[in-house]
């Protein structure tokens, strides 16, 4: 072959896997909990999809996944999970329904700790969050690594909020026992002052609720109801990340 074609080729290659890396981000998942979690990821509508959307991670672990730049979506953890009668895989908290480990497409039955992301959104920041909009059942904490622009600062919620949930929102161990989850307001009570829907659906109307603020009072860098954009959502740039269930000092 050509020597001058070779070069080219060359270049050309060079010039490809730089394109590739500058437009990816990573995301390490680490599992700091006392037991197995099974992580799932749902990608937004018009977004790109991911290589995994669902793996199992035992205590002590972590996984790292190549984002595409411009992905916009959710992260959870699933508990307690196992193949039932059926021969389905089901989990007692985040299940997805997709009846597999992966969950190919579907999103988290809450309640749910959520990471969100849009990477390379508005003026070219990366917006992410930690929600419990759609509840609460593991604790979670996003860390940025590099980056640059915005805050890039942490965010999570480090506590365990299934033991203080109460009664009315929490969901049980389907042996007895603890807690397994602490759904919201709106998935218990389905009353649009607490989904901030119908006659309730803007900011100036939908307020926190007595329910909202037990889950903002102990995790006040978290989403805790629909319009909480002000205290809860964070920008950088460039940024790769790490999502950490049950961050030090509390290991569940």
């Amino acid at each position: 072959m050509d020597r001058r074609l070779l070069s080219s080729t060359f270049v050309l290659l060079l010039f490809i896997s730089f394109f590739s890396e500058v437009n990816t981000a990573s995301f390490k998942i680490v599992n700091k909990c006392r037991h197995t979690i099974w992580p799932g990821f749902l990608s937004g509508a018009n977004t790109a999809h991911l290589t995994t959307t669902g793996f199992v991670l035992k205590p002590g672990k972590s996984r790292t996944v190549t984002i595409p730049k411009s992905w916009s979506g959710r992260l959870w953890g699933r508990t307690l999970c196992g193949v039932d009668s059926s021969r389905k895989f089901v989990c007692q908290s985040g299940d997805c329904g997709s009846g597999q480990i992966e969950c190919s497409g579907n999103g988290a039955k809450p309640p749910a700790t959520l990471a969100e992301f849009t990477l390379n959104g508005a003026g070219g920041l990366d917006f992410y969050d930690v929600s419990l909009v759609d509840g609460y059942n593991l604790p979670m904490l996003i860390v940025v690594k590099g980056g640059k622009g915005g805050n890039c600062s942490a965010t999570g919620c480090l506590l365990d909020l299934n033991g203080a949930c109460p009664s009315e929102l929490r969901v049980a161990h389907q042996n007895g026992g603890g807690g397994v989850g602490c759904r919201s307001a709106c998935e218990a009570f389905g009353d649009p002052e607490y989904c901030c829907s119908g006659a309730f659906g803007t900011p100036d109307v939908c307020r926190p609720s007595r329910y909202s603020l037990f889950f903002k009072h102990a995790c006040p860098r978290a989403y805790s109801y629909a319009y909480d954009d002000t205290t809860s959502t964070y920008t950088c740039a460039g940024a790769d990340y790490v999502i950490m269930f049950c961050p030090p000092p509390y290991t569940r």
